[in-house]
């Protein structure tokens, strides 16, 4: 029976009818995303008419970069549900984001290039701190949501949207106020902008603690000795990332090698261990995996390729384009519920489709997202700049993609996964939206196209948009045909209601979804 009675979650007092702790947790992930979103607004323009590195070099350390962020929260994860607890980890996350954030404000000579400029060590130090920071805090800050709660308790979903709306209110107002100041007044300011909205989340973070009632706290008693050995070990891996981000070959090696181990791992386990049934789930969780890295590898040319372009070639009215970069976070805030009704309507009639055909139309869509932005600048010819109303076309239809894959995504990955393999899974998970990312990297680099005038530049974009877009919406297509095949090794009628605590909840982000066995509620 569903609780109705006051919990102890409710014992620090209620606000709206939810534990106080929730808005403690709602204001400190807001300002990270504030941070985070307002950061990498202004990225790729720092990379390129700041440090003037090439369209194609600044494609892949963008990718590089944004890959390392969906490695790091597996980590994150993986040392709080071990030793940390999660709310150390997010302390240890914010701490090292702060500290990330203000490094960026520090730009050196203007145009100086990297060869003989000691600034850009810093540079790769700050992209470092924030790749680290956000694999301790985003892994860990949605699972101490679940923990106020009860799992029988019917105000979890409605705590989740309120925590959900916060992560994409920060990431609008960041994209907005950073990227315009940053654009419009110096980069320092911009990025000292987003460490000041870090440095507020941790603030909150910190003030109200006893409010969070004792959650996410420690396993196990944690010695000392222990708890700074965690800590050394995420300033270790702030030493890898530094050398990573500036060697960015590494990450794909990485990426390759141990992604391409892992999965193997998983196949090899599914077929020599599990039961058919188990084992048909796991081919399928794969399969959806597999199909997610198309998705991301176009999703992010967002804040790379897409992003460029819309500064060089789209009639923006002398709005900065970094600004352009909240269109998603505000479409998500406007149709994420639509959606969800949309779902359960659907599902209540029988009619909703299943996990893979949602898949396959998020990839349809993504790719008619690029095809939509061909048409429009052909439409105008190569002389006049794209009218803006096609940017947020294209934003719009990767929008709806993403709503019909991010989430249903990292829901089939905890539906499909027996509960020995939960964390296994979703590290594949994490490691797939990584591949992604990285691909996309190599995308936006095939973009580039200096020194051969603006209209020819402007065509080579046109040319690459044109080439993924077909290519996505025959992924697509193909995902959809062999759909029904994909839900039927899901054995959807004979699974067992052993879902793991925070994992139905966790995931409002692709990157967010943490490997945690339990979140103790």
């Amino acid at each position: 029976m569903a609780t109705t009675q006051p919990v102890d979650g409710d014992s620090a007092g209620t606000f709206l009818g939810h534990p106080k702790g929730l808005f403690v947790l709602f204001f400190a992930e807001m300002w990270e995303r504030f941070s985070y979103y307002g950061m990498r607004a202004l990225l790729i323009f720092y990379l390129t008419k700041h440090w003037l590195f090439s369209d194609s070099d600044a494609g892949i350390i963008y990718g590089a970069y944004t890959a390392l962020v969906y490695i790091t929260p597996v980590v994150g994860g993986y040392l709080a549900d071990k030793y940390l607890g999660q709310r150390k980890a997010v302390l240890f996350g914010a701490v090292l984001l702060t500290l990330g954030h203000f490094f960026m404000a520090f730009e050196g000579e203007p145009a100086a290039g990297t060869e003989n400029n000691p600034i850009v060590f810093v540079f790769w130090l700050a992209l470092a701190l924030i790749i680290v920071g956000s694999g301790f805090l985003k892994a860990n800050i949605s699972v101490i949501v679940g923990q106020l709660y009860p799992r029988t308790d019917t105000r979890r979903d409605a705590a989740y949207t309120i925590f959900y709306m916060g992560i994409n209110l920060g990431a609008a107002i960041g994209s907005l106020l950073c990227g315009y100041i940053g654009e419009t007044y110096g980069w320092a300011y911009g990025f000292g902008l987003a460490g000041i909205g870090m440095l507020a989340g941790l603030v909150v973070f910190v003030w109200g603690k006893p409010l969070l009632l004792g959650r996410g706290e420690p396993p196990k008693p944690l010695a000392k000795n222990t708890e700074w050995t965690m800590y050394a070990i995420g300033v270790a891996l702030v030493g890898i990332c530094w050398l990573a981000i500036q060697y960015q070959s590494l990450v794909g090696y990485v990426l390759g090698g141990f992604g391409g181990a892992l999965v193997l791992y998983v196949l090899f386990t599914a077929v020599v261990k599990l039961p058919s049934e188990e084992r048909d789930r796991i081919f399928a969780a794969m399969f959806l995996i597999l199909t997610s890295i198309v998705f991301w590898a176009l999703f992010e040319q967002a804040g790379s390729s897409l992003n460029l372009f819309t500064d060089r070639h789209v009639d923006r009215g002398g709005v900065p384009a970094s600004v352009f970069q909240s269109i998603n976070a505000i479409y998500i805030i406007l149709l994420a519920p639509v959606f969800a009704i949309v779902w359960q309507v659907l599902g209540s009639k029988g009619l909703e489709p299943s996990a893979p055909l949602k898949f396959g139309l998020g990839v349809v869509q993504v790719g008619l997202g690029f095809l939509v932005l061909v048409w429009g600048a052909a439409s105008v010819g190569p002389e006049v700049a794209v009218p803006v109303v096609f940017i947020f076309l294209i934003y719009l239809l990767h929008t709806t993609g993403e709503l019909c894959l991010s989430p249903v995504g990292l829901s089939a990955m905890n539906r499909l996964a027996p509960a020995h393999m939960a964390s296994l899974i979703m590290g594949t998970w994490f490691f797939a939206s990584a591949t992604g990312n990285f691909a996309a990297g190599l995308i936006a680099a095939a973009t580039g196209a200096e020194g051969v005038g603006e209209e020819a530049g402007r065509q080579v974009v046109m040319d690459v948009y044109s080439n993924v877009g077909w290519f996505a919406i025959g992924v697509g297509v193909f995902v959809m045909v062999i759909s029904p095949l994909v839900k039927k090794l899901m054995h959807l009628d004979t699974l067992k209601d052993d879902a793991l605590e925070g994992h139905a909840e966790a995931g409002l982000e692709a990157q967010e979804a943490g490997i945690h066995p339990t979140s103790r509620a």
